[in-house]
């Protein structure tokens, strides 16, 4: 019985240097047309967008949990975001590198049965920035998601040091954001990257987006 799941790593690559081995992901060279979170992606009848995972961990934990048993139903879509498990400030480093190994894990299973993936790219302090930023190819279309990050003044700037390094370290062709893109924050990189934004399911749902 493979308790473990090492099924996920089959095929995955590393980088040479990097201490925790988090586990290459490249990009899809195609770019979303439309996005649905997880939870509504189970009982839609119109496949003809990107699965995203920006929600809470105890919506989505079942795909970690059972990764084979929804394989076949994210196949019927045109792609999806990499996972996107919590990695909280309080959390020790162990716990944060697991969150993103894990997800990154889910990615590479993903991508070595076909399925069309963007790195989702989860941080949170300067601690996680080798474990984030490794193994996601430079110059390429990676995604962030917002929801719980500009709550406060102190998340706010945490954030904005989180995405200035990400950016530096990074340099994407294409960044998608799910959930709020304040001018304030993400204006300073137009010249850099096309931003692509998604509104958050709430929003759309209930009319509040732009």
């Amino acid at each position: 019985m493979d308790v473990f799941k090492s099924y996920l790593l089959h095929g995955a690559q590393y980088e040479p240097d990097d201490l925790f081995q988090i586990p290459k992901l490249r990009s899809s060279k195609l770019t979303p047309n439309k996005l649905i979170p997880f939870s509504q992606a189970m009982r839609t009848i119109d496949h003809r967008q990107w699965v995203h995972f920006y929600e809470s961990d105890e919506k989505i934990v079942r795909v970690l949990n059972n990764p084979k048993r929804y394989l076949p139903i994210l196949q019927k879509f045109y792609g999806v975001i990499s996972f996107d498990l919590s990695v909280q400030r309080n959390m020790p480093l162990f716990m944060k590198a697991n969150s993103i190994g894990m997800s990154r894990a889910l990615g590479n299973y993903w991508q070595q049965n076909g399925i069309e993936v963007i790195p989702n790219v989860r941080f949170n302090g300067a601690d996680t920035y080798d474990i984030a930023f490794s193994g996601i190819e430079k110059f390429s279309t990676i995604a962030i998601g917002t929801l719980g990050c500009l709550k406060n003044r102190e998340d706010r700037q945490y954030f904005i040091e989180d995405l200035e390094e990400m950016m530096k370290r990074l340099q994407p062709k294409n960044l998608i954001v799910y959930g709020d893109m304040p001018d304030s924050i993400f204006e300073k990189y137009r010249d850099q990257t096309k931003l692509i934004h998604f509104p958050s399911w709430i929003s759309v749902v209930h009319g509040r987006c732009k």
